[in-house]
C-alpha cells in the first residue's frame, strides 16, 4: 500500500528533528563538562519521580479515558556540571548568562478511548494509544527566569508497552481490562523539539507571606504535538525563590525538576491557568505515514489548576489537581480531569 503523504504542517518539524539527531549523534565527540561550577552553584542533583492519572478526580462518574496516565523518572544535574560544551554554547547563544543543568528524563504517556468495553474505535472517541520517551533538557536559570529547551525522542503504537502496562495494573487491582488497545495507533517514530521561558515577578508578601506571578510562554514542535501555550501561576508561601512551580506531565504550565534549598522548610500553595493553541496532536489524530484511528482535535485547550508544594531536608513533593477543556469533538465527561503527584529528591 502506498504511503501516505506527509501533511504539509509536518515538514518543518522532521527537518528541524533530523538537525537535532545529527547533533545528538556527534555528541560523543564535541561533549566536554561546562566550565567549572563558580563556588555559588548548587552542586546537588535531583532525582524527580512523578505520577499523573485521570482517576484522580472530584468527579465520581469520570472513567479513566482520554489522558490516563503519565509516568515518569528524571535525573537533573547539579548547577553548571556534566553539561555537553555545545549544549552550553547553545544555552547561551538562546538565553544569554545563567547557570546551567542538564536534566533527562524518561517518560510514558497513554491515552485511551472513554468506551473501553468495545475493540473498535468508535466514531467521535479518542484512539488508544502510548508515548515512551526519553527527553533530554536544558534548563537554564537567572534570578528573574527559567529557560527550558528540550528533545524528546521515541516511540508511539505497540512498542510504547501501553497496554501491558494498563491492562497488567488491571489485573493486579481487580479490574476488568481496557478492549480499545485492539485498535490502537500503529508503530511511529516521536520527537518533540521544546522551548520554554518561565518569567517570576515577585508580587510583595501577605500577613507576612511571600507572593509572585510567574508567566510562562510555550512553543512544541515535532510529530508528537506542534502547538504554542501561554500562562501565568500565582503561588504564596514561604521560600519561594526555591523553584519556578511545580513539575507536570506536558503540555501543561511546568516548572520543571530543578529546586533549591533557600530555607530549611519551604512550601506555598498555587493556582494557574494556560491557553493552548493546537496545530496538531498525534495521540488525537492519529500516524502520520499510515491511516489509523483517530478524532477531530480541537484547535484550542484551557486548562486551569490548583495544588501545593513543600521542600523539607531536601525533598520537594508535590500535588496537582487539574482541569481541562477539550480536546476533542463531542468530548464526554465535561472538564477532563487529572490529578499529579512528584517526589524530588537532592544528593
Amino acid at each position: 500500500m502506498p504511503e501516505r503523504p506527509l501533511p504539509p504542517r509536518l515538514h518543518a518539524a522532521l527537518l528541524a528533528g533530523t538537525a537535532l539527531l545529527a547533533c545528538t549523534a556527534a555528541m560523543p565527540a564535541m561533549a566536554q563538562q561546562s566550565p567549572a561550577a563558580s563556588p555559588s552553584s548548587d552542586h546537588s542533583s535531583i532525582w524527580t519521580i512523578q505520577e499523573q492519572n485521570s482517576t484522580v478526580t472530584t468527579n465520581p462518574h469520570f472513567g479513566d479515558h482520554y489522558f490516563t496516565n503519565g509516568l515518569r523518572v528524571s535525573w537533573t544535574s547539579p548547577e553548571d556540571t556534566y553539561v555537553p560544551g555545545w549544549v552550553h554554547d547553545l544555552g547561551r547563544a538562546l538565553y544569554g548568562p545563567g547557570t546551567q543543568r542538564l536534566s533527562i528524563n524518561i517518560g510514558q504517556n497513554m491515552y485511551t478511548a472513554a468506551n473501553d468495553t468495545v475493540t473498535k474505535l468508535q466514531p467521535g472517541d479518542w484512539p488508544n494509544s502510548a508515548q515512551l520517551l526519553v527527553t533530554a533538557a536544558l534548563i537554564q536559570d537567572t534570578p528573574l527566569t527559567r529557560s527550558t529547551f528540550a528533545l524528546s525522542l521515541g516511540v508511539t503504537g505497540p512498542m510504547a508497552q501501553g497496554e501491558q502496562l494498563q491492562n497488567g495494573f488491571h489485573d493486579l487491582i481487580g479490574q476488568r481490562h481496557n478492549n480499545g488497545w485492539g485498535d490502537q495507533l500503529h508503530n511511529e517514530p516521536a520527537f518533540e523539539l521544546l522551548n520554554e521561558r518561565i518569567y517570576r515577578y515577585e508580587t510583595g508578601t501577605v500577613f507576612g507571606l511571600e507572593t509572585d506571578a510567574l508567566p510562562e510562554l510555550t512553543v512544541g514542535l515535532g510529530n508528537i504535538r506542534i502547538y504554542a501555550q501561554t500562562g501565568v501561576t500565582f503561588r504564596i508561601g514561604q521560600g519561594l525563590l526555591s523553584d519556578y512551580g511545580v513539575p507536570l506531565v506536558r503540555p501543561g504550565l511546568s516548572g520543571g525538576d530543578a529546586y533549591k534549598i533557600v530555607r530549611p522548610f519551604a512550601w506555598y500553595v498555587f493556582v494557574g491557568a494556560d491557553g493552548q493553541a493546537v496545530a496538531h496532536d498525534m495521540a488525537i489524530e492519529g500516524n502520520t505515514f499510515q491511516p489509523s484511528p483517530s478524532a477531530r482535535r480541537v484547535p484550542f485547550v484551557g486548562e486551569f489548576q490548583v495544588g501545593a508544594a513543600l521542600i523539607w531536608h531536601g525533598v520537594r513533593i508535590t500535588l496537582t489537581q487539574m482541569f481541562q477543556s477539550a480536546e476533542i469533538r463531542h468530548q464526554k465527561g465535561g472538564l477532563h480531569q487529572m490529578g499529579s503527584i512528584s517526589l524530588g529528591v537532592r544528593f
